[in-house]
């Protein structure tokens, strides 16, 4: 039987804390951001944490279950 792999978009865009909880980089973050205020981008550069509606399928991306 074949190895099972990780997906490659998955595992450049989530990692694990040491909690165990999964972050992943703020979207619109990347250009255009003299449009942006302040305040948004200063949102933005906080870590996203994945909903827990969506851990089960974040954590089969990462194959860790």
């Amino acid at each position: 039987m074949p190895k099972v792999k990780t997906h490659s978009r998955a595992k450049k865009t989530f990692k694990i804390t040491g909690s165990g909880k999964i972050t992943y980089r703020k979207p619109t973050r990347g250009h255009l951001l003299t449009k942006k205020t302040n305040k948004r981008k200063r949102a933005l550069r906080v870590q996203g944490v994945v909903h827990h509606a969506n851990l089960d399928f974040v954590k089969r991306l990462l194959r860790l279950k």
